[in-house]
């Protein structure tokens, strides 16, 4: 019985010896500290640096021809000839299709030949008007029936020029949704025309931008299927009516129909970029390439009368106001860009070569304002009042940095960073961490590296020393333990 009580009373001064010990080596070593009542606090700082930063927002768009059309026919009729190949490229004023219009060169003959008639009416009945052998009443209906002629001319030869559908524009024609011989309904789709010599950009960005966005700023366009490309566009137009659904505003850009640039990889090598890239350009080339004889007419005029069939014009017609507006314009057709293509959109509204840069965590919103906490020297604090300076802590005598709260002024806010318009320089030291236990200005700090051991190796042996006699404690608790529960 005596021995089981020796061993309890072992047992547990044992587990006290380890209890002190254990809160003696994780106590505070600061002999100043515990003297003024004040101890550091644990904080991480860094530094305030200045960075080029990008005004910039992002959104999705689509790629859309410069010009485009479906050609439709304005009467019913019956495919004669098709003057293009699919994917050909075509010149302004090419016949693309051209439909049966037996009826209406017949309908331009016969004017031609009441015009005739017309006219000579018309001449005799002057003649004889100026030797006064018939009224002048005959030389007005004459003149009356000649102009009346000229309009059913005029009509005829309008009704023939709506038999043939020609290219408004340079362009790519696509892929045809009629054949020779075919019965076509007025209205039907029958050939679509793109002008991609450029390429339009459509997005759109929420309103906060309307006063950022205006012609002539450079967006850059990624594009999903050139993936390391980069391509550059120019603000042609900003839409003036807001979308009340969405909220939101319409921009277009116009893009250049290019290869764009290569991305430099994440070790900042272009050549790679450029080599992963290069082969989607030369592939994509070729395709359009391919057919340089297509935009030539197909034999086609004659494909069922065996001879070319004669212009309008040729028949007496005069051109109509659509020949003489019709735009010559487009340029070459062979980049690899098409429309319809997804486009990320990073709209460019600023870049600010200098901004000073602060990681997110170190503001402190506080009353509508917000603050950064300073570590400066105690000596660039300023001078506190009389009443203060009495109730102010004294400090330790080691003691390197203060704290000092700040009031700045936000700017722009990029991948965790913020940019600091006002009460900041480069260069001064700011907390990042730890700023809930820094009510006061003045209040000492310890900085905490973490992820680093120790700042001093000469206090490595020391806490090895205290970890193997925390462990030794913890020993001696354990082989305590075992011996009260014997």
């Amino acid at each position: 019985m005596a021995s089981k009580k020796m061993y309890s009373v072992v047992a547990v001064v044992g587990i006290g010896v380890a209890s002190t010990l254990a809160w003696w080596l994780q106590a505070p070593k600061s002999d100043a500290g515990a003297a003024t009542g004040v101890r550091p606090s644990g904080v991480e700082i860094t530094q305030v640096k200045k960075q080029t930063l990008r005004d910039d927002a992002e959104a999705v768009g689509t790629l859309r021809s410069s010009q485009n059309v479906m050609l439709r026919p304005e009467v019913a009729g019956r495919v004669l000839s098709l003057g293009f190949a699919d994917g050909a490229r075509v010149r302004a004023g090419q016949v693309l299709v051209q439909m049966d219009d037996t009826l209406q060169r017949a309908e331009v003959q016969q004017s031609l030949a009441q015009m005739s008639i017309a006219k000579a009416n018309h001449k005799r009945n002057q003649e004889l008007v100026a030797q006064n052998f018939i009224a002048q009443r005959s030389l007005d209906e004459s003149a009356a029936a000649l102009q009346v002629s000229e309009a059913q001319l005029g009509l005829s030869c309008a009704r023939l020029d709506r038999m043939r559908l020609i290219a408004p524009f340079n362009g790519v024609v696509g892929i045809r949704n009629v054949n020779v011989g075919d019965y076509v309904k007025d209205g039907a789709d029958l050939i679509n025309l793109e002008n991609i010599g450029s390429l339009y950009v459509d997005y759109r960005l929420p309103e906060r931008y309307q006063t950022k966005v205006m012609p002539g700023q450079t967006i850059e366009v990624k594009l999903d299927a050139f993936s390391g490309r980069l391509f550059k566009a120019k603000v042609e137009a900003v839409d003036p009516l807001i979308d009340a659904n969405g909220r939101s505003i319409g921009v277009r850009a116009v893009l250049a129909n290019t290869a764009g640039e290569p991305i430099a990889a994440a070790g900042g090598k272009g050549p790679a970029a450029q080599a992963s890239s290069a082969p989607v350009a030369s592939a994509s080339t070729p395709a359009v390439a391919a057919k340089p004889a297509a935009s030539a007419p197909v034999v086609a005029s004659g494909a069922m009368r065996g001879v070319a069939l004669p212009s309008p014009q040729s028949l007496g017609c005069p051109s109509n106001a659509f020949d003489r507006t019709r735009i010559n314009a487009g340029g070459e057709q062979n980049g690899p860009l098409r429309p319809g293509m997804f486009a990320r959109v990073t709209a460019v509204f600023a870049v600010r070569p200098n901004a000073l840069i602060v990681p997110e965590e170190a503001i402190v919103p506080q009353g509508g304002k917000q603050f950064v906490i300073k570590a400066v020297a105690p000596s660039e604090l300023p001078a506190p009042a009389a009443s203060a300076a009495a109730s102010a802590p004294v400090l330790p005598p080691d003691t390197k940095l203060v704290s000092q709260r700040v009031e700045v002024k936000l700017g722009l806010r990029r991948g965790g960073q913020v940019e600091i318009t006002e009460g900041l320089a480069e260069g001064d030291t700011i907390v990042v961490a730890g700023q809930q236990r820094l009510q006061k200005d003045g209040s000492p700090l310890r900085v905490v590296e973490l992820g680093r051991g120790p700042a001093n190796p000469a206090s490595a042996p020391a806490s090895a020393s205290g970890a193997a006699s925390g462990a030794s404690g913890a020993d001696a608790a354990s082989a305590a333990s075992q011996a009260a529960s014997r």
